[in-house]
């Protein structure tokens, strides 16, 4: 089983979708997600459309890095530009690529339905890629 984390500031919306998708979409793959700066909250459009996905597991939420510092990553994936800038070293060598997205924190639900469809169209290919 390989191991993705996505990375992103708040560890509310894109990251967390992220991590959802690549759960449901990916086989072989665990996906994890945390934020270099983590709001403590789960967006609640996130969840909503997770949940729409079929995606959304109750164990998702928003935490620090230094939550998942110890697991054995084989692909960190920053999805916003703030993580990508502040992205910390891991204990050990792990390739890390940047797909960036919109936040859609603030904005309406449609938002956050089109940031599924360019996950799903972006990210995870890429990530197939990758592994």
């Amino acid at each position: 089983m390989k191991k993705v984390l996505v990375l992103c500031t708040g560890n509310s919306c894109r990251s967390i979708i992220a991590e959802g998708l690549i759960n449901k979409y990916l086989d072989g793959v665990k996906a994890y997600s945390a934020g270099v700066n983590p709001s403590g909250r789960v967006n609640e459009n996130a969840k909503k459309v997770l949940m729409r996905e079929n995606a959304w597991r109750d164990e998702y939420h928003s935490k620090d890095i230094d939550k998942v510092m110890d697991i054995d990553f084989d692909l960190v994936v920053t999805v916003c530009d703030n993580a990508k800038e502040t992205c910390p070293t891991f204990p050990k060598k792990v390739k890390t690529i940047h797909i960036g997205f919109v936040d859609p924190d603030g904005k309406g639900y449609e938002e956050f339905k089109k940031l599924v469809e360019e996950m799903k169209e972006r990210l995870l290919s890429k990530i197939k890629e990758e592994i």
